[in-house]
């Protein structure tokens, strides 16, 4: 136990790890206690997530492994009579007991329980972004199916709808007629009957997101993540890239005006995360989460910025000049970091693996080198996608991503790959000239079906687009399933296919690999080919 005199400050966990709430936010809670011990306080966790570090008996200075209610954390906050909590580091979870310690009379280190829940209050956060002439994306928060309707009617089909207050993306869908949504309101009160359902116009643009570090004063961008996938895949599902790749020098100045302007305006003190989508160059925020979010221990490590460290002791009242920052976004560092999600299909046999607004993954890796075609393949390869530079290609796209998808094909066959495709998708591509061996659905009884392909293991890869046709998508479930089954990559978004094409560049160079710790990384070696 450390013995100090500043204080005994609770750090408050993110409770069990399930999806949407992961290991992320307990490397946060961890870094967070050795900073707080570093400054001379001593450290508390309340965490009831067993077997991962920050429920090791020596990690804190006393660990309570309560469950994280209103009535269990004042309990132990009475019985170690603390100065206060931070709730910045331990996801949805804990930031949603922010307003009820702070009405229990508990003081709230960092960013205050007021500024918290103007950013988790959809109006109080509008009006924000109104007074700042920050652009968003049309929509509101309603409570009724009557609202709904008459919202989405304003803004037009189709619409993001979600819940406040929940993590993961949990209940989150894009919404395409009035019928689907009246359908979806019945379901998204029974998940969350107290809070409003946000009902915002979809925009098919590029997502990116910036975690900033502040002290109401000075406000540090240590990167920015550009996903890979377009808005629409949540972002813990979502391939992300720092530095970005293709976001233009004045969208990057846009995010980071845009990310400091709120955290001066909301007065955050420690870490906010900001997530924006980019339509015709312009990047609208799509929300702000005053915590940490998933991306911080990668950034933190590409970057080689502490940044749970940094937003730690600028919560409890240091500056980043103090801390031998300054404001604005960081140098980018000359690597290039993939992050990729982790699927858990194989395990869990009742989740359909096509990618949505609902995150679905079960662990992330990042993949880094100097190139970018070689850092998505390492994240790629770690991931578990295994897919040889040449082989058996099956498509089977919908109608509004044909065109999309034919560029993406014409690779795939310049690679060498050869081309199995159902009727429909076949008689595109040929005739746009490009080569396709005819398959038959599962529904259309000749053989071979799609099915035989998968079972047979004679295809290579999937590429299976969502369609809204509800006969075709239910064989669409059925191939994804067996693909997964087979372990056959499945990829249900075009952006992750062309992902892997520009990853596939890689080995068609005939590029080696180099391989190195976390500390050369950190320390700036060169990378170059073992």
């Amino acid at each position: 136990m450390n013995h100090t005199t500043k204080g005994t400050v609770v750090v408050i966990g993110s409770g069990p790890i399930r999806i949407g709430q992961g290991i992320e936010f307990d490397y946060c809670t961890v870094h967070c206690v050795w900073a707080l011990q570093e400054a001379g306080y001593r450290a508390v966790v309340i965490n009831n997530n067993p077997e991962t570090v920050s429920t090791d008996f020596d990690t804190s200075d006393c660990l309570y492994f309560e469950p994280l209610t209103l009535e269990d954390v004042l309990n132990v906050l009475e019985r170690e009579n603390a100065d206060g909590v931070i709730v910045q580091f331990g996801g949805q979870t804990a930031i949603n007991l922010a307003l009820p310690l702070h009405r229990a009379g508990v003081r709230i280190f960092g960013t205050s329980a007021e500024s918290i829940d103007i950013a988790e209050d959809r109006d109080k956060f509008e009006r924000i972004l109104r007074d700042l002439g920050i652009p968003k994306p049309p929509g509101r928060a309603v409570v009724s199916v009557e609202q709904a309707i008459q919202v989405a009617d304003e803004i037009g089909y189709p619409v993001l709808v979600r819940p406040s207050f929940v993590l993961g993306g949990r209940a989150m869908e894009i919404v395409y007629s009035e019928a689907e949504l009246r359908d979806y309101m019945h379901y998204a009160v029974d998940v969350s009957p107290k809070a409003p359902i946000l009902v915002d116009k979809y925009i098919v643009g590029k997502e990116a997101e910036v975690d900033v570090i502040a002290d109401g004063v000075d406000c540090l961008v240590p990167g920015i993540m550009e996903h890979i996938e377009r808005a629409g895949v949540h972002s813990g599902d979502s391939m992300a890239v720092y530095p970005p790749q293709t976001l233009s020098r004045n969208v990057q100045q846009q995010i980071v005006d845009t990310a400091i302007a709120l955290a001066r305006a909301l007065d955050v003190h420690g870490i906010m995360n900001i997530q924006f989508v980019v339509e015709n160059e312009t990047a609208y925020v799509l929300e702000a989460n005053p915590r940490a979010s998933r991306t911080v221990p990668y950034l933190s490590k590409i970057t080689n910025i502490p940044m749970v460290q940094l937003a730690t002791r600028t919560a409890m009242g240091e500056t980043l000049r103090e801390l031998g920052y300054e404001s604005g976004l960081a140098e980018p560092t000359p690597l290039i970091a993939v992050k990729a999600p982790v699927f858990s299909f194989l395990k869990l046999t009742q989740v359909d693996p096509i990618l949505g607004p609902e995150m679905k993954s079960t662990g992330e890796v990042m993949g880094v080198d100097t190139d970018y075609s070689r850092a998505l393949y390492k994240a790629m390869v770690a991931a578990g996608i295994q897919c040889p530079a040449r082989g058996n290609l099956l498509v089977t796209i919908a109608d509004p991503d044909k065109h999309e998808a034919l560029p993406i094909v014409e690779e795939f066959i310049a690679l060498g790959f050869r081309v199995y495709a159902t009727r429909g998708t076949a008689r595109f591509l040929q005739e746009h000239g490009l080569d396709a061996t005819p398959v038959y659905k599962i529904s259309e009884g000749g053989s071979p079906n799609l099915l035989d392909l998968i079972r047979g293991r004679k295809v290579d890869l999937l590429i299976n687009t969502l369609t809204r046709d509800r006969q075709i998508e239910r064989e669409g479930l059925i191939i994804r399933r067996a693909s997964v089954d087979q372990g056959i990559p499945c990829l249900t978004s075009l952006d992750t296919a062309r992902a892997l094409l520009k990853a596939l560049e890689s080995l068609r160079r005939g590029d080696d690999f180099a391989v190195r710790t976390v500390d050369e990384y950190a320390y700036g070696m060169e990378l170059t080919p073992a």
